[in-house]
Order: structure tokens, then sequence, then C-alpha cells
């Protein structure tokens, strides 16, 4: 017998028409996007210089891409044809996120305005437009009525969101490739912002964070991860090319050397995913493993205060030496210690990476040998030059010249290469699934056979042999070499505790997770300079919201996730994540 589904819609949180919520939406975009052609202030003492018309800048310029994007949004909701792969489900959640962006940006820089130079009075009639235009668009998101499947429906239950049309192979790879240059696009912007503007900064956040929680809602991401799942080796290629390109979009020298840095502290934090991610051992000494890398390069690097001051190995010699140093210091610490778990072996950790700290900062002819010079550390370390390439010059290529760190930045991209590549593979070998094996379960894994101790350690000597590469390279860098950054926790980057949570953060046992942890730990600090004071509070906040929300991390593992959310329908876990950042369960799993 037929039955008759009695569900009764839900209404919007405001009462009003559905049209009239439609217009008001698209009324209010049009009316956002607007104002950012006209004046906001009439000083140019704000950061960006909003006093010109017909020229968008800093703020206003995140703004008109918030209302573009509430625009298109609105228009998928009255059927405008070749806009439906931007809603597929027909969901009211990403109108509401993306109309909420428009209306963060838009206010926030009215206050700021209105803050910075004392009264509503600095506002020009562009700020007042831009925050009435982007609270009717609000308005009209609020009044959506939601229809009787939610989008928590068409998310969570198989076949709800329509499955996308299929593309030429040459069409898909378009698409993989005009996603990964917004995607540089973006990251130019955010790295380019002026360390001063915090304001501008902000608002690049508020919308970076509701654009693509908006993107994420109407599903586009998981159609993106289909189109990587079919185009693996591509969309490595092309993401790795829009990071080779960041130097000559962004050809700044102090934006340079934030991503060296970034690429440095990512490809530590990658061997440590092996430790924690892939094999579940908690270590809080880990960035010691980077000091010796560091320390045994500066003391064949040639500089006249070393130990060795008339040794100079060449850059290969050099690697491979500080590479050695820390496998070795990794096997000398893992063997006796590696038959402890959980908090014991936290412990060991951490004691250890105090003891690295304590005994470099002794070395120094007084308190001990004069091997590391002390506190004074490792200073002048020369230039590379691999082949005649010199990367302490400058090197005109293809008009654009780049300096010193533009060139270390190109180095340290094909060691981080290098480094993904080792991870991908070891994760989905035989020892890999193994780690798995031993973080699921070490009792069971044991009893069907896998040696959990030499197991462990080997991800504990591949974990150091990774830091120590990249710790190469910082030597190199930073010109000079000292004990202070290499500590349990501090205010300044790489420090153990930051490292753990680049991991955790990201997410553990990926690959894009420690990269976009890194990537964030690192730059949120140096745009927003007015936190130095209370840095350490912010980041402990940000820790505990992110374990409270998002345990599995931002780009989570579908294995993890499902631990977090087996019983939480409301979560959307996607069949198929990311090939290139989340290990397959089918393999490194069974």
């Amino acid at each position: 017998m037929a039955t008759t589904d009695t569900t009764t819609p839900a209404r919007g949180l405001i009462a009003l028409p559905q049209t009239a919520a439609r217009t008001l939406i698209a009324v209010g975009a049009v009316a956002t996007i607007a104002s950012t052609f006209m004046s906001w202030t009439y000083t140019s003492d704000f950061p960006g210089d909003l006093t010109y018309y017909g020229s968008p800048a800093g703020l206003q310029i995140l703004a008109l891409v918030a209302g573009v994007l509430t625009l298109l949004f609105a228009l998928t909701l009255f059927g405008v044809r070749g806009l439906g792969w931007l809603n597929p489900a027909g969901a009211t959640q990403p109108v509401l996120l993306a109309t909420a962006s428009a209306f963060a940006v838009s206010w926030f820089s009215a206050i700021a305005i209105a803050v910075d130079l004392k009264g509503l009075v600095a506002l020009d009639p562009g700020a007042y437009i831009a925050a009435v235009g982007s609270a009717i668009a609000l308005v009209g998101a609020l009044a959506l009525p939601t229809p009787g499947d939610t989008f928590k429906d068409y998310v969570t239950k198989p076949g709800r969101i329509p499955p996308a049309a299929k593309l030429p192979a040459w069409g898909e790879r378009l698409v993989i490739t005009a996603a990964t240059a917004l995607a540089l696009i973006v990251f130019a912007y955010g790295v380019g912002v002026d360390p001063d503007a915090s304001e501008t900064f902000l608002g690049y956040i508020l919308l970076v964070v509701l654009g693509t929680w908006s993107l994420f809602t109407a599903g586009l991401f998981d159609r993106f991860a289909q189109l990587n799942a079919g185009h693996k080796g591509f969309a490595t290629s092309m993401a790795f090319l829009a990071a080779a390109l960041f130097p000559f979009v962004e050809n700044n020298e102090h934006n340079s050397n934030l991503g060296v840095n970034i690429l440095v502290v990512a490809t530590v934090a990658l061997g440590l995913n092996i430790v924690v991610g892939l094999t579940g051992l908690l270590d809080l000494g880990y960035v010691a493993f980077l000091g010796v890398g560091a320390y045994a390069a500066a003391l064949v690097s040639g500089s006249e205060f070393s130990r060795f001051a008339g040794v100079q190995f060449p850059f290969w010699a050099a690697m491979l030496t500080g590479m050695l140093a820390s496998l070795v210091f990794g096997v000398l610490i893992g063997a006796p210690t590696l038959r402890l778990r959980g908090d014991y072996l936290a412990i060991v950790t951490l004691g250890f990476g105090e003891i690295f700290r304590i005994t470099v900062n002794n070395l120094d002819g007084t308190s001990g040998p004069n091997l590391t010079n002390g506190p004074n550390g490792i200073s002048m370390i020369p230039d590379l030059e691999i082949f005649g390439f010199n990367f302490g010059s400058n090197h005109d290529i293809g008009g654009f010249s780049l300096g010193r760190f533009a060139n270390y930045f190109l180095l340290m991209l094909l060691i981080t290469a290098i480094v993904v590549l080792v991870f991908n593979r070891a994760a989905d070998s035989r020892i890999g699934r193994s780690w798995i094996a031993i973080r699921e379960d070490e009792t069971a894994a044991t009893a069907m056979g896998i040696n959990g101790f030499r197991v462990k350690l080997i991800a504990f000597a591949l974990g150091a042999s990774l830091a120590g590469l990249a710790g190469t390279v910082s030597a190199h860098v930073g010109y000079s070499v000292n004990p202070a950054p290499y500590q349990f926790a501090g205010s300044v980057p790489p420090n153990s505790a930051f490292l753990l949570a680049a991991v955790v953060l990201g997410g553990m046992g990926t690959v894009n997770g420690p990269i976009l942890g890194a990537t964030l730990l690192y730059m949120l600090p140096e745009k927003l300079s007015f936190l130095k004071e209370y840095q350490l509070l912010a980041f402990g906040v940000a820790l505990v919201l992110l374990m409270r929300f998002r345990p599995e991390g931002i780009i989570a593992n579908r294995r993890r996730q499902l631990e977090f959310h087996e019983s939480d329908d409301s979560v959307h876990i996607p069949e198929q994540g990311l090939p290139d950042s989340t290990v397959g369960v089918t393999k490194a799993g069974a």
C-alpha cells in the first residue's frame, strides 16, 4: 500500500516568501560587489588605502570575492543554466555560508576602520553600502526554507548528491589545473599581505574559512577528490608545479624566506608523521633530530667557527652526513626505549629532546669538549654551491630575478618532493601496513607475526633521517645553528610541540595534512603580529577547539575519520579521499 510523506519542510529562521529570500540574497550580493568600487574611508592611513573609486584594494578585494561567491550561489537558487555544478545538492547551507563570508568581511572592515580611525565619521559611503548589502543578503539566506531533506541527509545518504557529468580526460585535467592555479593565487595573496596590515589578513582568514566551508558543504571538494583519484600523478605534478611558481608569482625575498621555513618545517613534520601518524608513537623530542642534522651539516660546511674549520663537504655529502647522524641517533634512542608504550615513551622522548639541547649548549670547550661552540653555535655557514650554481647569488630566470631565499625555496621544494615520495612509498608498502597495524592494536599485530620492536625502530629511524635531511638545508639557509630553537615548546618555531601540532592539526597519516598544518602554524603568527604576547594562548585555544570539533585534523585520513565519527550521522565521510594526501585503506590498512 502506498504511503504518504507527511514530513513538513522546515522553515527558515526568518519568515519570508522563498522568492523574496532569493531576491534579497541576489540584491545584497550585487550591492556588496558595487560597494567595493567605491571609497570606504577618506584617509589612506588605513591598511590597503581604501580611498579610491573604481579600484578595489585590501579588504575591498576580499569583500568583492565574497560578494561574487554569494551572487553565484544565489543564481543557483534561480536555476540559472551552467551553475548546477556549484551546488549539485541544491542545499541551503552553502548559500548561508557564502553570505556569511560577505557579511563577516564587510562588517569586520567597517568596524576595523571605525576603531583604527577613531569613529564612524571615518567611513565613506562604500563601507555603509557594503555593510547594508551584506546584511540584506544574510537576511535572505536565513529566510531560505530548508527542504524536507536537510543537507545532512544529502551528504550522509548515498546517492543524494547528483553525480557529476562525465568529462573527457582533458577536461578533467583542465579542472585540476584551474583548481591548482586558484589555490596558488589564494596562498600567494595571503603570504603577500603586509605583516603590519593585520586587519587585511584577518579579513583574508574570514573569507578563506567561510568560503572554503561553503564550497565543502556544496560537495565540490568531494568531486575534486574523485578527479584527483583518476589523475593522481597529474594532480601531484600540478601541485608541485604550482609551488615552484610561487617565487615568480610572489617575487619578494621576505616571502620566499617564509616559504623556505614553511617547507623545512613541513618536511620535518612529514617525518614525524611516520612516527606519530602511521605508527602511533608519541614523540615529544622530535625536533632534536632536526638539530642533529643541522649541526652535522654545519660542522662539515667549511665555516670558520666549526670545530673542523678546514673541512667543507659538497652538498650531497653534507646531506648524507646530516641524514646519517640523525639516523644513528634515532637508532640509539629508539633501541632501548621503543619497548615502552604510551606515556612512558612520550616521557623518554621528551627527555631526549632536552638532553640534546643541554648537551650542545655545554659542548663549548668550558663545560665540555669544544665541538658545538656552546650557546653561540656555529655561524657564518657559507651558501651552498651545486654544479656551479651558487644559492647565495641572484639569478635571472625568464625575466625574473630570483634572490637567495628563492633559490633555497626551489631546492627545499625538491627535497620535499623526495620526502613525499618516500612517505607514500613507505606507507603503501608491507612495512607501512605493519606500522598501521601496530598503531591500531600492537598486541593483535604481534600475535599475527609482526615484529613490533623492529617495525617501530624502522619508523623511528626513517623519521629521524628525514628530519636530518631538512636540517642540512636549514643550517645553510639561516647562516648559523644554535641550541635555542631545539626545545619542547616556545614562541618561535620549530620546536617539538609546534611540529606535533602541525601533524595533528593538518591530519595524521596523510601527506597534505602536515604540510597544511605547518603552513598555517608558521604563517599565522607571522601575519598576526599583534598576537605576539598572546601567541601561545591563541595556539592552545586553537588546539582545544580543533580537538573538540575536528579531532581527525583538517585533511582527514578516512580510517581515522571513521574512528572519531563512526556513530555521528552528521559528519560527511567521503567514500574516497585525496589520493595524494590519504593513505589508502585497502592497502595500508589491510
